[in-house]
């Protein structure tokens, strides 16, 4: 039986099947643009094999919030006692969930030994916030807050280029406003097409934060057990807020996290701060209900300074829900020919209800027939 194909079949074959590789391109545009920005993707990092579900979880907070060291320590046990509630325990030398802090210092003058510097943006941080960035380390090691001295910095790599000419300078002294810092790690600077829309053209420098506030006199150094080394040099009159609270909880049940931290933050800081549910801004679903309200996305009514890498994700959420709204669309094809070929068949089996019955009938009896003349035939 030869098939005659006419024009229409053509053109519809043709289209689903442009539909269905554009969707595909899509697909993999969408999963790259994602993984562009890897500090979104900190749960995937810290699962092990076999463990359960973990969210990655960003709380950013305004600067007049009040948010600082003591709120957060406070909130780190809560988490702890709701965790232990729910029977998920610390396992000996792992960490029950990393956490990090972080608020942006302002613009400082940064000099070295051999007569290079350059005015650099510097933040402090603490906890694990070097694991969330994910940078790529070109030389040294990272800082920690179970350091016995606080005097580490990891810079960028522009920085490096400016103070030393060369990016392999760990070890090396800074000065920053004037206060004695070591190099403990440079790092390569952030460069895809978001981040330098939003890095800015200052290079970058980290900090601890019990070595930021004791520049400033009015310390949490001092108030933590780390003394006044940095005494006398000031970035502010007072430095004691964090304005950036990042974690990855385990997920025993879905928004367990989530719901955690909200509880936590609503009451105090009611309209000063806003979660984000880094595990969850590049799924295709949540992308595509983002295209309704597109004006969260692009205007924002809060006093909330967000962080380069924060700004950055917000860029790359706008382009997915372009990408996975384009593919959706794209595929509302191929399925919109499924479901019309569903109805011509179920139409075409309606009219041909009774041929069909006659010819499964004759094609019923005529095997039958084939099946007796073979089997043996009785004497008589």
């Amino acid at each position: 039986m030869r098939w005659k194909f006419k024009l229409r079949h053509i053109v519809t074959a043709a289209v689903n099947a442009a539909a269905i590789a554009g969707a595909a391109v899509l697909t993999l545009a969408g999963s790259i643009t994602a993984r562009s920005q890897g500090y979104n993707f900190a749960a995937e990092r810290w699962k092990h094999s076999g463990d359960m579900d973990y969210s990655q979880l960003s709380c950013f907070l305004s600067n007049d919030a009040g948010f600082n060291i003591n709120e957060m320590n406070s909130i780190r046990s809560s988490f702890r006692s709701n965790l232990q509630e729910a029977s998920i325990t610390e396992e000996k030398g792992k960490l029950l969930f990393p956490d990090a802090y972080s608020t942006p210092v302002g613009k400082a003058s940064v000099s070295c030994d051999i007569g290079g510097s350059a005015d650099a943006q510097i933040t402090a941080v603490g906890g694990e916030f070097f694991f969330f960035r994910n940078f790529r380390l070109l030389d040294g090691a990272y800082f920690t807050e179970d350091d016995i001295m606080q005097d580490g910095a990891v810079i960028d790599e522009r920085l490096a280029w400016a103070l030393y000419g060369s990016p392999n300078i760990s070890g090396q002294a800074i000065y920053i406003n004037g206060v004695k810092f070591y190099i403990s790690g440079v790092v390569k600077t952030p460069s895809t097409d978001p981040e330098e829309r939003c890095i800015g053209s200052a290079p970058l420098a980290y900090i601890s934060y019990y070595a930021a506030g004791s520049v400033s006199g009015d310390s949490p150094g001092a108030m933590y057990g780390y003394g006044e080394d940095f005494s006398g040099m000031g970035f502010e009159e007072s430095f004691d807020r964090i304005t950036c609270y990042e974690c990855v909880l385990p997920e025993p049940v879905e928004n367990f996290g989530y719901d955690m931290m909200k509880k936590q933050f609503s009451e105090p800081y009611k309209d000063k701060f806003t979660i984000v549910k880094n595990s969850e801004r590049s799924d295709p679903k949540v992308r595509v209900k983002a295209l309704k309200q597109l004006g969260d996305l692009v205007v924002r009514d809060d006093t909330i300074i967000y962080p380069f890498w924060e700004n950055a994700s917000r860029i790359v959420d706008l382009k997915l829900s372009y990408i996975y709204g384009g593919r959706r669309i794209l595929l509302a094809i191929p399925l919109i020919t499924l479901i019309w070929l569903a109805v011509k068949g179920y139409i075409w089996l309606r009219r041909r209800k009774t041929a069909i019955k006659k010819a499964a009938g004759k094609a019923v009896s005529a095997k039958w027939k084939s099946l007796r003349s073979r089997l043996p035939q009785k004497k008589k």
